[in-house]
């Protein structure tokens, strides 16, 4: 044998086996270092039988051949005794090969696998359907792409080619490692196809997108007179669960329901309860959910995500704390619900009792955490934050996938925090980035004022070849809006379609009216809202009548505010700046009237709000609040430089309070 066979490093260089028989001193150790239990003590006592040409790696699988493939229970130990075992033996069959390729794949030892696979090939055996099949499951399982590809080229080389089981294992590798193009020519270059070939495109569709393909050859595969089995149902629910295809979803839980075998499998109830949950169905996902004979944490976190995503998180928390086993993705869960909800206080409180319960968080549970910080525009916890990412070992410097999400959830978090630069410097340390990355330092820069650096920023994207989306030419369009750079505003905008194959959104309009209306051109801007290719919402509209309060327009920020109000007659926004406009222009009579239309119509200006902290706890003012424990000292303090104010010339503006309010205008 070959010095490069893996089994030498099983060995120490001093083992000694008899070359025709397994020595009593390795039994001993395998004995009493082996927890193998009843049938592997069995399997062990194969050895002792007077048949040496018996086949010791079958201890990886049945001792009988039909049964080649169902593996036995094993450890670390058990492999170590059986390369031991292969060394010793002065000849190795080809099934004794296959038996160590695949019984180490099938038992996630992919290294060795592959290892012993090449081995085989190296020794001249011939290589099988049952030797590519479990080489080709542990690239999968390593992800190991170019690996899966040379093992395909002898495929290719092989009687194989076009074999049914050999190309639903292709399919498979592919998928796992992400090359959906390969995956889809194996499937459609094979001449027969099975059920497990049209699962294993449909599941590829389902993870790696996009999840309608996958839809699209479930239809095919039922139009071929293919049944769809346990794994079909679940990969196309999935899909739907990614689309939202609420309806498909329905008609596929009816074809579960239907069949007794697959109405209580736990998969696709699992599915069930995602689906439903993502489709915002909570009465159908929390019933499959308390009907399901056996819960797993899956299922436990799908329903906990629902709760949360409907704005329900108490029950989440509650279905949380009652929940028998946890683990760091219900814990993802649950933080990402108080995050989206807006209590991002309590959000932070988990992370930290995470961390006191010894849970090793993850990525995502970093970018919730990041997340929080932002919503609370907190650099001081944000930097915190990033204190642990880098102690949790994310360097960016590598650029896994997971790195790179923490990296964008950061440079969110510092320029939604106002820190630009320590943005920058995160997105600059990044070895890879993605369009998320690109899109957050834009929309960060655009977001703080810095219009000139944004387009600098977007040239840059262009030249390392990442192409723009939606949210990058609307950031692109605001960056130009708060910065004044009209022609370049109207440049961009009219490139969109032509340059980048993006079609402007109501977004988008929004962005290049409130450009248009800061800048004075308010007849331009109501033409281009005359011309959208859809209805305009209250969006574009309140953005030009924001450029008509500026510059004294009041006819057409009449015009612009009864289309606001046919929008929303209960919305405030409106109503209160014509007023402003007609205060503003001494038309008090018009003040008054829009006034007693408020009240006439029950509409409520909602009242202003601040946030301070203090001593690392954030106090929320609002308007005439009193409610504070320290209310008399802010209020004399008020009182105090409301005075100081009026000796420098200061005179409150009164015009947007009612008449019972003008007394307390220092208050507001």
């Amino acid at each position: 044998m070959g010095d490069g066979c893996p089994w030498r490093a099983y060995s120490s260089s001093d083992t000694r086996v008899e070359k025709a028989s397994i020595s009593h001193l390795v039994l001993d150790i395998v004995l009493r270092r082996c927890p193998l239990g009843e049938r592997g003590h069995h399997s062990l006592s194969f050895f002792n039988r007077s048949d040496q040409d018996k086949n010791p790696a079958s201890l990886l699988c049945g001792d009988d051949d039909e049964d080649r493939r169902i593996p036995l229970p094993m450890n670390d130990s058990m492999f170590n005794f059986l390369a031991i075992v292969l060394r010793s033996m002065p000849e190795i069959d080809q099934c004794s090969w296959n038996s160590m390729v695949s019984g180490f794949s099938q038992h996630d030892r992919f290294y060795e696998s592959i290892n012993f696979f090449i081995c085989m090939h190296a020794q001249d055996f011939v290589l099988n359907q049952y030797s590519y099949g479990s080489a080709l499951s542990s690239c999968a399982g390593l992800k190991n792409l170019k690996m899966g590809t040379q093992i395909h080229a002898s495929v290719l080389k092989s009687p194989y080619e076009r074999d049914v089981y050999m190309g639903s294992a292709l399919i498979d590798m592919y998928s796992k490692c992400g090359n959906v193009g390969c995956a889809q020519k194996v499937f459609y270059g094979m001449s027969q196809r099975n059920t497990v070939s049209w699962n294993s495109l449909i599941t590829c569709y389902e993870q790696n997108g996009p999840a309608y393909e996958a839809i699209d050859v479930f239809k095919k595969m039922m139009n071929s007179g293919i049944k769809p089995d346990e794994v079909t149902l679940a990969s196309v629910i999935s899909a739907c669960a990614s689309l939202s295809k609420l309806n498909l979803g329905r008609e596929l839980h009816n074809r579960v329901i239907k069949c007794n075998k697959l109405r209580d499998d736990i998969v696709i109830c699992n599915t069930l309860v995602d689906m439903y949950a993502k489709c915002s169905k909570i009465i159908e996902a929390r019933w499959i959910f308390d009907t399901m004979p056996i819960k797993t944490i899956i299922t436990e976190t799908s329903i906990i995500s629902c709760y949360a995503k409907s704005a329900n998180i108490e029950t989440a928390r509650s279905i949380f704390v009652n929940m028998p086993d946890r683990n760091i993705v219900s814990w993802n869960a649950l933080i990402a619900g108080y995050t989206q909800n807006g209590e991002s206080e309590t959000a932070l409180g988990l992370f930290r009792k995470l961390k006191q319960e010894n849970v090793f968080p993850t990525h995502y549970t970093f970018g919730n955490l990041l997340n929080a910080c932002a919503n609370l525009a907190d650099l001081r916890l944000g930097q915190q934050a990033h204190t642990h990412v880098l102690k949790h070992g994310f360097r960016f410097e590598s650029g896994p996938e997971s790195d790179i999400f923490v990296g964008n959830s950061l440079i969110d978090m510092y320029v939604k925090c106002g820190s630009i630069e320590e943005g920058k410097q995160v997105f600059k340390n990044m070895a890879c980035k993605d369009w998320v990355s690109w899109n957050a330092i834009i929309i960060g820069f655009a977001q703080n004022g810095y219009g000139v650096e944004t387009i600098e920023l977007f040239k840059e994207m262009l030249a390392a070849g990442e192409k723009p989306d939606h949210v990058t030419m609307i950031g692109l369009l605001s960056a130009c809006s708060h910065a004044g750079l009209v022609d370049e505003g109207r440049c961009y905008f009219n490139s969109m379609n032509k340059e980048f194959g993006i079609q402007p959104s109501g977004d988008h309009y929004a962005c290049i009216v409130d450009l248009l209306g800061r800048a004075g051109f308010l007849d331009e801007a109501k033409d281009l809202i005359d011309n959208m290719p859809m209805q305009p919402d209250a969006v574009v509209w309140a953005s030009l009548l924001g450029g008509c309060k500026v510059y004294g327009n009041i006819e057409l920020g009449k015009y612009v505010a009864e289309k606001l109000i046919e929008i929303d007659v209960n919305s405030s926004g409106p109503y209160v700046l014509l007023s402003n406009m007609y205060a503003e222009m001494g038309n008090w009579g018009e003040v008054k009237r829009i006034r007693k239309l408020m009240k006439q119509r029950g509409v409520v200006k909602q009242p202003g709000c601040s946030w301070i902290e203090v001593e690392g706890k954030v106090e929320v003012f609002m308007v005439k609040d009193r409610r504070q424990a320290k209310k008399k000292e802010i209020y004399q303090l008020l009182r105090t430089l409301g005075k100081v104010m009026k000796l420098f010339g200061y005179n409150p503006i009164a015009h947007e309070l009612d008449e019972n309010e003008e007394g307390s205008s220092d208050f507001h």
